[in-house]
């Protein structure tokens, strides 16, 4: 699923695509935010992980769960 991160006093959002399911992104972002971590951390299809400072989250944007679609037929 994709997810933008808004930081505060950043020109752009951090967009990544995530295997966690909507509702651990959510809890995470819950708990950075209610002070209980100091930095939101995620981590991308990839494997990387990206850290944000709680304090400097402007937003969070929390995309549908994407499915794959297989093949080249017409819709």
């Amino acid at each position: 699923m994709e997810v933008k991160i808004g930081v505060l006093h950043a020109p752009r959002e951090i967009v990544l695509e995530s295997g966690q399911s909507a509702e651990d992104v959510e809890s995470a972002v819950a708990a950075a935010l209610a002070g209980k971590a100091a930095l939101l951390s995620l981590t991308d299809e990839k494997g990387r992980k990206i850290l944000v400072p709680a304090d400097r989250i402007a937003y969070v944007e929390i995309g549908e769960q994407a499915q794959r679609r297989v093949g080249f037929g017409a819709l």
